[in-house]
């Protein structure tokens, strides 16, 4: 069996399986001595038939992988060739199977409109031929693209009757990506609490399955919406857990933005030199894996936090790191910033005369 993707939580992907070919039948009722040239125009509408098929699944196989490799275009027109060549030899048993992958590749391209399209012609064929994993696939991408539209009710509509599905079928991997989804819907529309709920059974999942890769990024969720309500100390415990395992799994870049994360919750419980101690392991970081930008924020959010503990000096001296670093990468909005910061701090301390260099150097 062919497999493809579903459209789920960022980078994992959950595939889905894809049934193989079906062949339309041929009426085996005739008597073969009264018709022995029929057998072979027969014969010859089968493998015509079989040809065709056969064309269909290197058109469906090439269109996955150019979907995988990020090549929507070309996948768009493999599998809208896939599509007509079905539609040729009046095959419609196969045409869920393509029209769910034109969702998701539209989807992929951010054309929800058209993922719209192709999944509700999809589902309308899958009340014929009924295939369960692939009518998750297409209520998948609905639910999705309805909630790029900020139509909340219908996104979550479709993405209940997904996770009805993945249950009934005792998927784990498809329940993780329905439960992470509806999390997804929650939070945009403002429910945080419901987010927070969806994405804690999609962790106890993940956890069962042990897919660290996924379990990270379900923790940084958890962490994002419990800071979006405020509190905290639970993003603080959930931006702890993501920052471990993100380094295990070398995901760098990643644990540099929760570093950054951790610190400003830190800071807004005023606990700031436990602020300061996550600014700086992501300072290093970034020098580590030479991320410019992120050095940048960090130096920036060092020197804030210092000066929340009185310590002008010391944010002075990295507010000037901040300013040289932007400078270098000529980065104008940070040069200003670093700039503006080094006025106020020095006005802060008393020393106008510096205050007034800095004015001038801008």
């Amino acid at each position: 069996m062919l497999q493809y993707p579903r459209s789920n939580i960022s980078s994992e992907n959950v595939y889905v399986e894809i049934p193989s070919a079906y062949l339309q039948k041929v009426n085996n009722d005739t008597i073969d001595h009264e018709f022995d040239t029929n057998v072979a125009i027969e014969t010859s509408f089968i493998e015509d038939i079989q040809a065709s098929l056969l064309a269909v699944s290197q058109f469906i196989q090439k269109g996955i992988k150019e979907q995988k490799s990020g090549e929507f275009h070309l996948a768009m027109k493999s599998l809208k060739d896939a599509l007509s060549l079905l539609k040729l030899i009046g095959n419609r048993e196969k045409q869920p199977q393509v029209l769910a992958l034109l969702g998701l590749v539209a989807y992929s391209m951010g054309d929800y409109e058209n993922t719209i399209d192709y999944c509700q012609q999809c589902l309308l064929l899958v009340k014929e031929y009924p295939e369960q994993k692939i009518e998750m696939q297409a209520l998948s991408c609905l639910g999705n693209a309805y909630r790029h539209l900020d139509e909340y009710d219908k996104a979550i509509n479709y993405l209940n009757q997904d996770l009805q599905i993945t249950q009934h079928l005792q998927d784990q991997r498809g329940q993780v990506a329905a439960l992470n989804n509806l999390g997804l819907v929650y939070r945009a529309c403002g429910n945080f609490t419901g987010a927070i709920q969806y994405y804690l059974q999609s962790l106890i999942i993940l956890q069962a399955l042990q897919d660290k890769w996924g379990e990270e990024k379900v923790l940084k969720n958890l962490g994002n919406a419990y800071y979006a309500i405020e509190n905290y100390p639970q993003a603080i415990a959930y931006y702890e857990r993501f920052v471990i395992l993100a380094r295990s799994l070398n995901n760098h870049r990643a644990a540099s933005q929760v570093l950054k994360n951790l610190g400003n919750a830190c800071y807004a419980l005023g606990d700031y030199l436990k602020a300061i101690q996550y600014y700086q392991e992501r300072l290093q970081l970034a020098r580590e894996i030479g991320d410019k930008q992120s050095e940048e924020q960090s130096l920036n959010t060092l020197g804030v936090a210092h000066e929340a503990i009185g310590e002008y000096n010391q944010a002075i001296a990295y507010y000037e790191q901040q300013l040289i670093l932007a400078q270098s990468i000529q980065d104008s909005r940070s040069i200003a910033k670093a700039l503006a910061s080094l006025r106020v701090t020095c006005i802060a301390l008393g020393d106008y005369a510096k205050a007034m260099q800095y004015e001038q150097h801008d």
